[in-house]
């Protein structure tokens, strides 16, 4: 008979799989990333393993999710405690840091995030989507912060800057100095 868990074991194990996930999607991959290896590390059967998740694409779509969820909550207090456009330029260097921690999160034009993508169901590719609009709404919702230009224009260029994470590895100086540098000189121009 299989053992039971604990609601204290279950929060656990659940928070543990979460972990394990993020470390390996982000050091693997998501193919690479088998159900046996997240179990290993997690310290469970395969079998408890489908006790918390119907399979591994529905605990990547939890972490994706969950860590999204993490950097906007904190980008928001930047831009809370800061209301300006300064605060709005530190939340971008947080998200970006975030970001350089979990390639998993702009790496979605892999081939890899692809079949992950194609593999979940409706429900968890909205949530996905939903996730992605929350992130926008942190530079459209606070009515202390007026845009100079389109508002479009200004969500293209904030997306853009995030994304020169992708090619970090072939810039001839620092990227993060580098992504500073462009966040400090570009944020007059997109806010009052």
């Amino acid at each position: 008979m299989a053992k039971s868990f604990t609601e204290r074991e279950k929060e656990n194990i659940k928070r543990n799989l979460q972990e394990v996930c993020k470390k390996s999607w982000t050091q693997y991959g998501c193919k690479k990333t088998s159900v046996d290896e997240l179990c290993k590390q997690a310290g469970i059967s395969k079998g408890a393993f489908y006790l918390f998740f119907e399979s591994k694409e529905a605990l990547f779509c939890e972490v994706l999710c969950s860590v999204q969820e993490q950097i906007c909550n904190a980008a928001l207090e930047v831009i809370e405690k800061h209301k300006d456009k300064h605060g709005v330029a530190e939340a971008l260097k947080l998200i970006y840091r975030e970001y350089d921690k979990n390639n998993f999160l702009y790496d979605s034009d892999s081939t890899d995030f692809t079949i992950f993508m194609n593999k979940l169901s409706e429900e968890q590719a909205k949530k996905i989507q939903e996730c992605n609009q929350m992130s926008q709404e942190i530079f459209f919702s606070q009515p202390y912060l007026k845009f100079k230009v389109d508002g479009d224009m200004a969500m293209s260029v904030l997306y853009s800057l995030i994304m020169t994470i992708k090619n970090k590895n072939i810039l001839p100086y620092n990227h993060m100095e580098t992504f500073d540098f462009m966040v400090d000189h570009l944020i007059d121009s997109l806010y009052e």
